[in-house]
């Protein structure tokens, strides 16, 4: 009755409409097992929905981890891991499309959905949900095992700009240190050509990681940081440099000077050794003289050389030439003073020769004794080679008795038996120290320093 009178009170359009729906004519039920069956699919869509955005977020993340990880990792363990993770998006493509292909073969929406196909997308639907939670089960533990790589990667990520930066402090660094230099009137060309090589370096430090990888960028930061490193510091102490290269250029010149007039004393020494003694004594030496002469006129030569480049601020080339004119006067040192200590052992020698005996003398017999230390007889291995010395002292003492004595041969021949004695005591202390006896034995403190530190060489003036 209650529902008859509220007919009756609706307007014509909307009563005729509103009867229309009871008589069966309109095209959708608001009740009953069809519309249960409806809302139960709609549910499963709803979930499905949920599983497919929920596995979409998680998939861009990991995707997002393994490329933090391969920009900055080339171990292994990340292509393994990006490999891995190439196969996991190929089981979501496939379970991501069974979602798709559910969705749009049921149209939820339609008036006249049966129950029995809003049952089947209920189904088909919650199935391909389960999938998607179990791909998105597969790719959480996944994403787990990634953690020691990503840390790793972040670190290396977090090295970027610091390494940059450095980079372009020191850079800036350099270019105030080779303005500060050519304030001071240097020039340092090459300096600043070295810098100026350093600008395409640079272009790709600010083009980012993102372009030239996470490893490249780092590794060029640091390649520019150490190079616009030493440049700054050359230039800092280019100054410095210079007026060294300036004191070597004086000292230089004197030490020219001064070996020019020593040279001039060579002739006489030569003409004294001449008179006194016989030519196997002083035949090397003839051509001293002129050696050092050439010698000297080379080095001035490359003195003004010098002198030049340093004017032209060419100061590699300063530097090249100043170390070719020290050994030229180093050789030419060598050969003067030869002349000179030559006639001095000589005349020693000559003066009283048993100094120089007993010291070869005694150099042996200290030799003898430490072979003989614990054993009763020699080891033959030590004892030739002592034997050997002896006659040969014995030789050369004897060449002494002519009427013109070889000293030069005398000295030469002394030394040479030192030089041997001191072998064998060596060869003795590294048997005994390999056989757990070093120290066992005691030398006598002359053994030491005449034979220990092997011949003894001539002195030079």
């Amino acid at each position: 009755m209650r529902d008859a009178l509220t007919l009756l009170l609706l307007p014509l359009p909307l009563l005729a409409v509103t009867c229309a729906s009871f008589a069966g004519g309109g095209t959708r039920r608001w009740f009953g097992r069809g519309e249960s069956q409806r809302a139960d699919a709609q549910a499963a869509k709803d979930a499905a929905a949920a599983a497919f955005y929920e596995l979409d977020t998680a998939q861009r993340e990991v995707r997002i981890s393994i490329e933090t990880i391969t920009a900055v990792d080339d171990s292994p363990a990340a292509r393994r891991a990006a490999t891995d993770f190439h196969a996991l998006e190929r089981r979501i493509d496939e379970v991501s499309h069974v979602y798709i292909t559910a969705v749009d073969a049921h149209d939820l929406d339609r008036d006249d959905l049966e129950a029995g196909a809003a049952a089947r997308a209920r189904a088909e639907l919650t199935r391909a949900k389960a999938e998607l939670e179990r791909v998105k089960g597969e790719l959480d533990r996944f994403a787990r095992t990634l953690d020691p790589l990503l840390a790793h990667a972040e670190d290396r990520l977090a090295r970027v700009a610091p390494s940059v930066e450095r980079a372009r402090a020191a850079l800036l660094a350099a270019s105030n240190a080779l303005d500060a230099a050519r304030a001071g009137g240097l020039r340092a060309d090459d300096l600043a050509a070295r810098l100026a090589a350093l600008s395409p370096e640079l272009t790709k430090l600010n083009q980012g990681a993102g372009r030239h990888g996470v490893q490249g960028t780092i590794h060029r930061a640091d390649q520019v940081l150490r190079a616009a490193e030493a440049v700054r510091a050359e230039a800092e102490r280019l100054p410095e440099r210079v007026a060294e290269l300036d004191r070597r250029l004086v000292s230089l010149r004197t030490r020219a000077q001064a070996l020019a007039t020593r040279t001039a004393g060579v002739e006489p020494i030569l003409s004294e050794l001449r008179r006194r003694y016989t030519l196997a004594c002083w035949h090397d030496l003839q051509p001293v003289p002129e050696q050092a002469a050439r010698s000297i006129a080379q080095a001035e030569e490359k003195l003004a050389e010098a002198r030049r480049a340093r004017e032209e601020q060419r100061w590699p080339d300063a530097t090249a030439l100043l170390g070719t004119v020290r050994a030229l006067l180093d050789g030419t040192d060598e050969a003067v003073s030869a002349a000179g200590d030559r006639l001095r052992r000589l005349d020693e020698v000559a003066r009283d020769p048993s100094q120089e005996i007993e010291r070869t003398r005694f150099a042996i017999r200290d030799a003898q004794r430490l072979a003989m230390a614990g054993r009763s007889t020699p080891d033959p291995r030590h004892a030739r080679p002592l034997d050997a010395s002896v006659a040969r002292l014995d030789r050369a003492v004897a060449a002494l008795e002519g009427r013109h004595p070889d000293y030069w041969h005398f000295l030469t021949e002394t030394e040479a038996v030192r030089g041997a004695v001191a072998s064998v005591v060596g060869a003795i202390r590294e048997e005994r120290s390999r056989g757990g006896r070093s120290g066992a034995v005691t030398l006598s403190p002359c053994l030491v320093t005449s034979t220990a530190a092997g011949p003894v060489a001539p002195r030079s003036n």
